[in-house]
């Protein structure tokens, strides 16, 4: 998924992992070339979604703008969310 706004230099990977971590999803997170952050989630459909609920929002200095998600199968299982 992609993440739009300002979303770099306010802390958004850190909360990305620390709020991945409560919510026990795995993956990574990723700052990108154009100011946006990129994502991938795995786990349970109900986690993954409160994970997309709260990236809707981010942490309390970011302004996210938009959000594109898209739900792919993958053969990689992460084993935790890690920040990229």
């Amino acid at each position: 998924m992609h993440v739009k706004g300002l979303v770099q230099g306010v802390g958004f990977r850190h909360a990305t992992v620390r709020r991945a971590h409560a919510l026990g999803v795995r993956g990574w997170v990723a700052n990108l070339e154009d100011g946006s952050v990129e994502a991938m989630i795995q786990g349970p459909a109900n986690q993954v979604d409160l994970m997309l609920e709260w990236l809707r929002r981010g942490p309390p200095h970011a302004r996210v703008t938009d959000l594109v998600s898209e739900e792919r199968y993958i053969e990689k299982r992460f084993e935790r969310f890690e920040q990229h």
